[in-house]
């Protein structure tokens, strides 16, 4: 365990960005360089040892991140806590859980190409969990490095107010240090691993661009800070101290962003960044977070980071790995310590503490306790992912993170039925470790369906069936989340009336639906717009069971029904055979006349294309996204690559990855995600909407 330090000592932090900007390369080299590892591994090096906390096979045979990793680490004696998170859009379930329990983050992007989709995918997140943020312009050593376009993209494109505290010494090959503008002076990173720091004045070449830059960067300062701004305004130089602890201040403002620079392939840069960490971002007592309090109302409650008050934690990431399950947690409150009893608040249950450690990648250091502002694992402690924990004498809780919709299905079963055993673990564990990971059984067809975010979500859990539990499977064709909704209001007035033997069921329901406004969060609303009577109060809540239930298959193409208000506002009831039952059946075929009258229209995820290829094959990458039926948004072209941002629906994207490689000689890269549900053009709804009335026919005989 890392000795106790003081609160202020700690920073929890993430790393996170677009896919293949560089986060594993840089996160191995802040564990070299804090003595964590002895030596660095790359993610797609010839040494066959892979980067530290890439850990799974599959990571290092594919040189992306899969899952989050967590570490810890010492520099100039602050601890800190450092999750490294996915870049690919598919897993962006595991950067949500990180930065909803870190302080703090670096946004890496890389000097090429500046911000990518899922830059701007990880910057929303950073903003929904409100953490402060230092932006690394990474791989300063590539050919068209620009680390100045990179800046006019976080102002541009995020709507950032960033600005550089560091400026690169050269670029590309040439590119030998850099000049941190808060102590203007030059730095070099000088042996084998960039381990020798050497300081130098500014080169006279970039003096007086350093001297402007840091003219910009202390005006932009004393907004946030009065004496760094009385000092500008009076044509005063801030002290070290002082410029520190301004550019502290806004950075935490969260409306500022310090922008740094390096290559952490080529070993520079790096330890500047660990130094702005421990300057700029906010130790676990300097950021608010709030709990609900379940005895009260979940009245809001701000957590005091306060080893003697009763403890809080959440468990934010579950693994279940060869000695059970791991639960990361991240302590918000309090001490825990092993072989303590706490309380799960999500359903009252208490459990011991039978073994507490640190997390090095896939590594576990035992500790005794762990205290406000950790991030430990717990062992033997079984629970869901986003419980939150206490020591019973309070009860909490915090509030989870934001879980996307699945857009993409598969047909899932196991190749061998003597399999089957080992098929139902792997798909229990799965969907506990990962909430964007959905399973059901299809009851018309009989087949398990698993739902993700994207084709290689699901083909890389497929692999891990196959490898973790050897169980080998089969897999149907990728089915997409359709839905159906309304274009207009749709009337209706349904008697149902039943007279057999005894007593009969009468129901009559009156009333209309209608879309919802685009913006509503909502699926689906009921209205009980009944006066008089008609149809007696404990009756409303079946009607409302009724609708809820034609909802679940629209009668176009059976998929659920989004976007509708039910309105009931007449009917008319029955002394003896009226029902529950009755108002129910009322209901749901009152629903149905009206869907008919309603324009019903299927819907379809719109998916955001970001596809980047050499310039030459850039008319034939455009004909291939309109033959997708996609529409092209934006286009430029940096460098000798062309970058081509579009929309296309999802349905048309299987198999455009090697589309992509034919086409551009194995050049062209894409990335991928979900951006909206919109209507499918006329034909293609005729066409769905017959073969699901022929597979019906089908099926019905």
């Amino acid at each position: 365990m890392a000795t106790r330090v003081t609160m202020d000592m700690i920073r929890n932090i993430g790393i996170s960005a677009h896919i293949d900007s560089g986060k594993t390369t840089l996160s191995e080299r802040v564990l070299f360089y804090t003595k964590k590892i002895h030596a660095i591994h790359e993610v797609k090096g010839k040494d066959q040892v892979g980067a530290t906390m890439d850990f799974m096979d599959l990571e290092r045979e594919k040189g992306i991140t899969i899952q989050s990793a967590a570490t810890y680490c010492i520099w100039k004696g602050y601890n800190i806590n450092l999750i490294d998170t996915p870049g690919h859009v598919d897993f962006t379930i595991e950067v949500e859980r990180a930065l909803r329990v870190l302080d703090g983050a670096v946004l890496v992007l890389c000097s090429v190409a500046g911000v990518q989709s899922q830059s701007i995918t990880v910057d929303r997140q950073m903003k929904r969990y409100k953490v402060p943020r230092i932006t690394f312009i990474n791989k300063m050593d590539r050919a068209g490095a620009n680390p100045f376009r990179g800046l006019k993209m976080l102002r541009e494109k995020l709507g950032h107010n960033a600005h550089l505290i560091t400026y690169p010494i050269g670029a590309e090959d040439q590119f030998k240090g850099i000049v941190d503008l808060v102590q203007m002076k030059a730095f070099y990173y000088d042996g084998d691993n960039g381990e020798f720091i050497r300081e130098e004045e500014i080169p006279a070449d970039i003096l007086a661009d350093c001297k402007k830059y840091r003219e910009d960067l202390i005006a932009a300062v004393g907004e946030y800070d009065e004496h760094i701004g009385e000092m500008y305004l009076n044509g005063k130089d801030p002290n070290v101290e002082e410029f520190r602890a301004g550019i502290r201040k806004a950075t935490m403002s969260l409306n500022f962003i310090p922008v740094m620079m390096g290559s952490a392939y080529k070993n520079k840069g790096v330890q500047h960044l660990l130094d702005a960490v421990t300057y700029y971002l906010p130790s676990p007592n300097q950021k608010e977070n709030i709990a609900l309090d379940q005895r009260n109302n979940e009245a809001k409650l701000a957590l005091d980071s306060d080893p003697a008050k009763p403890f809080v934690g959440l468990a934010f990431k579950l693994d279940d790995g060869r000695y059970g399950q791991l639960t990361y947690m991240r302590i918000y409150q309090g001490t825990v310590k092993k072989g303590d009893v706490i309380f799960n608040s999500s359903n009252d249950r208490k459990v011991k503490v039978p073994r507490l450690v640190q997390m090095h990648a896939d590594e576990m250091h035992d500790c005794e306790e762990a205290c406000a502002g950790d991030i430990v694992a717990l062992f033997g402690v079984d629970c869901a992912s986003g419980d939150t924990f206490t020591d019973g004498q309070i009860k909490y809780t915090m509030t989870s993170m934001f879980v996307p919709n699945a857009v993409i299905s598969l047909a899932i079963a196991p190749k061998d039925k003597s399999s089957l055993a080992n098929f139902s673990k792997a798909l229990n564990k799965f969907t506990k470790e990962d909430p964007t990971l959905r399973v059901h059984r299809d009851e018309e067809s009989a087949q398990t369906i698993i739902s993700g975010m994207g084709e290689l979500h699901l083909e890389i859990y497929c692999e891990r069936i196959k490898r973790e539990y050897n169980c080998e499977v089969i897999v149907g064709k990728p089915q997409v989340a359709f839905r159906e909704t309304i274009t207009k209001r749709g009337e209706f007035n349904y008697l149902h009336k039943k007279q057999t033997g005894g007593s009969g069921q009468y129901a009559k329901v009156l009333g209309y639906i209608e879309p919802l406004p685009s913006d509503a969060t909502a699926a689906y609303e009921f209205v009980d717009d009944i006066v008089g009577g008609s149809i007696p109060r404990e009756f409303i809540p079946a009607c409302d069971k009724g609708f809820r239930d034609a909802i679940k298959e629209g009668r176009l193409i059976g998929f659920p029904i989004v976007g509708v208000r039910a309105v009931i506002n007449d009917g008319d009831s029955h002394d003896v055979d009226s029902s529950e039952m009755a108002f129910k059946t009322a209901s749901l075929m009152g629903f149905r006349e009206a869907y008919e009258k309603a324009g019903p229209v299927v819907l379809e995820p719109i998916m955001k294309l970001e596809t980047s290829a050499p310039e030459e094959f850039q008319g034939s990458v455009m004909g291939q996204i309109n033959q997708r039926r996609g529409m092209i948004a934006n286009s430029t072209t940096n460098e000798g690559y062309a970058v081509i941002e579009a929309e296309v629906p999802l349905n048309e994207m299987f198999g455009y990855s090697t589309d992509l490689r034919s086409a551009t000689q194995g050049k062209g890269e894409f990335t991928m995600e979900f951006l909206k549900y919109s209507a499918v053009p006329r034909n293609v709804q005729e066409d769905m909407v017959k073969k699901y009335q022929e597979k019906r026919a089908k099926e019905n005989k």
